[in-house]
C-alpha cells in the first residue's frame, strides 16, 4: 500500500490495534504495535525494522526494536483475540494445518538448522514453523503459530538460552506441535469444523489418532504408497497349538497398496466434481470414495493399543474413508486423502475440503511477499513470535476490511 493509503487507514487501524493488542499492558507498546503494523502494510522491498522505520513518518528504529525483540508482552492473548475476530467474520469451513520455512544464512537465529526447506525445494539452512489457518473459499488467516526446534537445538541448552528459548522447551515432531496448537485453540473455545493437511501430516498414524481422540473430523492427504485391506476383509485366528502365547488374529492376505484398490473401481462410477472457479476456468476432475482398513506398522500398533493391548486386540483394523482423484486420461489416480468422516459424506463436500488447502498458499504469498513474514532479522524466540503475531494481525486487519461492505463503500 502507498503511504497515503496507509495514513487514511490510521483511524480504523488504531481501533483494531486497541482491540487485538488490548492485552499488551502499556500504551506506548500498543502505539509502537500500531506503527509496526503500518510498516508491514506499507510498500517496500524489505519489511525488517530498519527500512520500515525509515519509511514511516513517525518511525523510530530503536523503539520498534525494543517493542519486537525485548518487550515481554505475551503474543498468545493477541493471537487469541485475532482468532476470535476472524472466526466470527470468516466462519471457516476448514482449518488447515501446515508448516512454512524461512531460509537463513547463519546458524544463530532461533531454530535454524539444515533441514528440508519448502521455500527452496531442498535441504537448506532455515527455520520451520507449524501453523493453523482458518479458511473458506474466499478468505483465510492464520490462527496460531509455533516455531519448530530441531534436536540439535534442544540438545544444547546453552544455545537455547542465548536465543531466549523458554526453559523446559523440548523437541517435538511437527505433528505433535500441530496437536498442541489445536489444544491451545480448543482451550480458547475454538474448535475446528474439519481439519485439512498435506501428506506430511496425513501419513502419520499417531497424528490421525490424536485428532480422533480429540473428536475432530479430518480430510488429510496421503502419498498413495500406503497399504490397506478392503473393508470387507476379516481377520482369522488360527487354532491354538497348545504351546507358547496365544495365536494372534491376522488377515488371510497381505495388505495392498492404495493404487491396487483403486484399480478395482469401474471407470463409469467415477464422479466428475467441480470444486471452485479458478482464474483459468472451472477446477474439475474425477473422484471416487473407497472404504478401506489402512495397514502398516503404525496402524497395527495404534489398533492394538486401542483394542486393549497385544493379546486382547481382536485383530480388526478400523475402517476409514479414502477419497481418490483420477483425472480423465490418466493411467492411475493422482491424489489420495484419508478421512474419518463416513463414506456416505457427499463426495462434493470431501473434494471441496480436500482441495481448500490452496487458500493457504494464498496466505503465504500475502504474508511473505506483501507483509514481510520472512523478513524478520532478529535471532530470539520472543522476537520471532512477536513478529509473526504482528504479521498475522496485519493480515487479519486487511482481511476484515476486505470483507466489510462498509469499508468497500468508503474505499
Amino acid at each position: 500500500m502507498k503511504l497515503g493509503e496507509v495514513e487514511r487507514l490510521r483511524g480504523e487501524l488504531a481501533e483494531f490495534v486497541a482491540d487485538v493488542l488490548g492485552s499488551v499492558p502499556r500504551r506506548d507498546q500498543r502505539r509502537w504495535g500500531e506503527c509496526y503494523l503500518r510498516g508491514l502494510m506499507l510498500d517496500g522491498r524489505r519489511k525488517s525494522i530498519q527500512p520500515m522505520a525509515e519509511r514511516l513518518p513517525d518511525g523510530n528504529m530503536q523503539a520498534l526494536q525494543q517493542f519486537v525483540n525485548q518487550s515481554p508482552w505475551d503474543p498468545l492473548p493477541v493471537r487469541r483475540r485475532i482468532a476470535e475476530r476472524l472466526c466470527e467474520v470468516v466462519r471457516p469451513e476448514v482449518w488447515v494445518i501446515d508448516d512454512v520455512s524461512f531460509p537463513k544464512c547463519g546458524t544463530t537465529s532461533v531454530g535454524v538448522a539444515r533441514q528440508y526447506c519448502g521455500a527452496v525445494g531442498k535441504r537448506a539452512n532455515c527455520q520451520v514453523a507449524v501453523s493453523v489457518h482458518a479458511a473458506t473459499d474466499t478468505a483465510s488467516c492464520p490462527l496460531e503459530w509455533q516455531l519448530y526446534l530441531p534436536r540439535e537445538w534442544t540438545d544444547e541448552p546453552d544455545r537455547c538460552r542465548r536465543a531466549q528459548v523458554p526453559a523446559g522447551t523440548v523437541h517435538q515432531e511437527k505433528w505433535r506441535l500441530a496437536l498442541g496448537l489445536l489444544d491451545r485453540l480448543a482451550g480458547q473455545g475454538q474448535k475446528a469444523p474439519v481439519l485439512v493437511a498435506d501428506a506430511g501430516y496425513g501419513v502419520s498414524t499417531p497424528f490421525r489418532l490424536g485428532l480422533e481422540v480429540r473428536g475432530l473430523a479430518y480430510v488429510l492427504a496421503l502419498t498413495g504408497k500406503e497399504v490397506a485391506h478392503p473393508e470387507e476383509a476379516e481377520p482369522h485366528r488360527p487354532a491354538y497349538g497348545g504351546l507358547g502365547p496365544p495365536t494372534l488374529p491376522r488377515y488371510r492376505t497381505p495388505p495392498r497398496a492404495l493404487p491396487l484398490h483403486a484399480a478395482r473401481i469401474p471407470a463409469d462410477t467415477l464422479a466428475e466434481v467441480t470444486w471452485r472457479q479458478g482464474s483459468k476456468g472451472r477446477m474439475t476432475s474425477r473422484f471416487a470414495v473407497l472404504t478401506v482398513r489402512l495397514a502398516g506398522k503404525q496402524s497395527l500398533a495404534a489398533a492394538q493399543g486401542a483394542g486393549g493391548g497385544h493379546y486382547q486386540w481382536d485383530g480388526v483394523l478400523p475402517a476409514r474413508t479414502v477419497l481418490l482423484e483420477w483425472p480423465d486420461g490418466q493411467q492411475a489416480p493422482t491424489g489420495y486423502w484419508v478421512s474419518n468422516l463416513p463414506a456416505s459424506t457427499p463426495v462434493e463436500e470431501l473434494v471441496r475440503w480436500a482441495k481448500m488447502r490452496w487458500r493457504i498458499e494464498h496466505d503465504y504469498r500475502e504474508l511473505k511477499h506483501g507483509l514481510g513474514l520472512d523478513h524478520f532479522e532478529g535471532r530470539t524466540w520472543r522476537g520471532w513470535h512477536h513478529h509473526v503475531t504482528l504479521v498475522t494481525a496485519a493480515q487479519a486487519f486487511l482481511t476484515l476490511r476486505r470483507l466489510d461492505p462498509k469499508a468497500q463503500t468508503s474505499a
